[in-house]
Parts: structure tokens; sequence; C-alpha cells
């Protein structure tokens, strides 16, 4: 299984970031072809103490490299990325990881 993974620092603006998360990005995202599951982690804590590092944590499940790579290459993908860059570009890192 590959995934893609987002790491979202925490917003300025709560409440637009999830409003526009929720209502624009989120829908874009589950149009791109391949798309197995999408999971939405809200992070709640730091088990050290503190502001945790991030805000929300999402990842994208792709069944394997060949359907990842198609996906990644869609028109869909890419209205997706041109809205992330629009709205969270200052506060997401992007990662490609591989279940073993």
């Amino acid at each position: 299984m590959k995934k893609l993974i987002a790491l979202y620092r925490k917003p300025d603006d709560v409440e637009a970031f999830l409003k526009h998360y929720n209502e624009v990005h989120l829908p874009l995202v589950e149009k791109v072809p391949g798309l197995l599951r999408t999971i939405v982690n809200r992070v709640t804590a730091s088990p050290m103490g503190g502001e945790p590092a991030f805000f929300m944590i999402v990842e994208m499940q792709y069944a394997d490299a060949v359907s990842f790579d198609a996906a990644m290459k869609s028109p869909e993908n890419r209205a997706a990325g041109k809205d992330l860059m629009g709205f969270a570009r200052d506060i997401v890192t992007l990662v490609v990881t591989e279940a073993e």
C-alpha cells in the first residue's frame, strides 16, 4: 500500500481552515482516481506535553505504486494540489510512504 500523507501545522484561523478543508478540499481529494481511503486524523495532544507539532494528519491510501503514480498525474490530483497550495501552502508538509 502506498500513502500520501499531509501533515498540517495549526492554522491561524482554525474555523476558516476546517470549513475550507471539509467543504472544498476534501471533496476534490475524494475525486482523485485510484484513491482507496482517506483518513483524517485531528491531533489532540502531544504525549510529551506542550503544543503538538501538528494540528491534523491526513492519510490518502492507494493500492500500489502503479495506482499511486497514475493518481498523482491525474487532472483531479492537479486540481486538489492547486487548491492545497491556495489555502495551506505555508502550513502543510507532504510525504509519500509505503506500508511494509
